[in-house]
Order: structure tokens, then C-alpha cells, then sequence
């Protein structure tokens, strides 16, 4: 129900996730009309390889087929938890090529968005003990430095991950809304980044004399 709701534009998250539901929702919007979906989407698994780095994305039962390639296959199969029947679930690979996942985040003063770019490739093997929607993608500028970034930044592990906005799109939207953005993208750097998290704060905040 969930994957058919977002493929109709319904905004969604898993766990009571209102922020990220309401963020799905509004990039839906945004997107609208252009090549592409957007869907809720988490952090499912990492694949440390040393030479080819990549997350494997996806949240059960709940992954938008706007971000399908090729047509979704129907497919039944038993789900550990919850204590129901088999679940009937969607289930695909997502398109290869640029994309972002956005994460929105309450520090208490006020609301963060942050977005990471990222490129998604193709699966090279079959996930038959996966059965359920899911995207492979490497995050820019690098695995090591996008995770480190994401942590710093305080991004959470429920996201958007959108197919036809850029990060040009949801700056944008948070200078409208006067909404803190930070972007990790190919040319981020650490440094840098911890100096405009600093700046951040002390614009929105105040600096505090000590």
C-alpha cells in the first residue's frame, strides 16, 4: 500500500518519521512532471569493497516504483516481524545515474536540510535473498568523506532520494523557507565543511560568549 500511495504522490516514511514523510510529499511536488521519482528511502546495508565503495539503499516493503527500471515484479514472500500474513511487495532495481538523498533533521532552534549527492549504478549480480525494492549507489565525493560529512552534519538514516531534482533544487527551496542547508557533493571537502557547520551555527544561533 505504501509504494502504491507514493507512486500517487502521497508523502511517506517508515516509524513514525513525520519530517521525512512531509519531505517526501513536498519533492514530489517539486519533481512533478519531470523525468524520475522520488522516494522514501534509508541506508539499508554497505558494501565496503576498497575499490568500488557503494550503499545499498532500500526499507522493506516501502520504496516508491517511480524509481523503477524496467517494470516492478509482484511478488509474495514471508516477513519476519509484525506477525502477519506474507506481505505482497513491488519489488526492483532502481535506474542507474545522478541522484541526491535528502535528509531533514530538528536541532531544536530550528531545522536542517542536508543533502548528499550521489550515482547510482546498476547491480552487477542477482539479489534473489533480497526480495524487496532497492538502489545501489556511490556517494560523492567519496564513501568515506560522504559518511563522515553525514555524521557531522547530523543527517538521520531516513531519507528522499530523488531521480529528477538536484541539490541547485532543494537550496532553493530552503533559502524560501529559511531552512539551514549543507551539501555534501564531489566537491566537498572536510575542513571546509566543518568550518560552514560552525558559521551555520553561529548565524542561526548567536555566538556565545564564554
Amino acid at each position: 500500500a505504501s509504494q502504491r500511495l507514493m507512486a500517487e504522490g502521497y508523502g511517506f516514511a517508515g516509524e513514525g518519521d513525520w519530517k521525512t514523510a512531509a519531505l517526501v510529499r513536498t519533492m514530489k511536488v517539486m519533481g512533478a512532471g519531470l523525468k524520475g521519482g522520488n522516494s522514501f528511502m534509508e541506508d539499508y546495508t554497505y558494501h565496503f569493497d576498497p575499490t568500488d565503495p557503494q550503499v545499498l539503499g532500500s526499507h522493506m516493503l516501502e520504496i516508491c516504483p517511480t524509481i523503477a527500471t524496467g517494470k516492478p515484479k509482484v511478488e509474495i514472500h514471508p516477513l519476519g516481524i509484525g506477525g502477519k500474513a506474507d506481505p505482497v511487495r513491488l519489488v526492483f532495481n532502481a535506474a542507474a545515474g545522478p541522484a541526491i538523498n535528502v535528509s531533514v533533521i530538528d536541532l531544536g532552534n530550528r531545522f536542517r536540510i542536508i543533502v548528499n549527492e550521489v550515482e547510482a549504478v546498476a547491480p552487477k549480480y542477482e539479489l534473489p535473498k533480497l526480495p524487496v525494492a532497492r538502489v545501489l549507489w556511490k556517494p560523492l565525493p567519496d564513501m568515506k568523506t560522504a559518511c563522515t560529512g553525514w555524521i557531522l552534519a547530523g543527517g538521520a538514516h531516513h531519507t528522499c532520494y530523488s531521480q529528477n531534482l538536484t541539490h541547485e533544487h532543494i537550496q532553493d527551496f530552503a533559502e524560501i523557507a529559511n531552512v539551514e542547508f549543507v551539501l555534501i557533493g564531489k566537491d566537498t571537502n572536510l575542513y571546509q565543511l566543518k568550518n560552514e557547520l560552525r558559521w551555520n551555527e553561529w548565524s542561526f544561533q548567536g555566538i556565545k560568549k564564554y
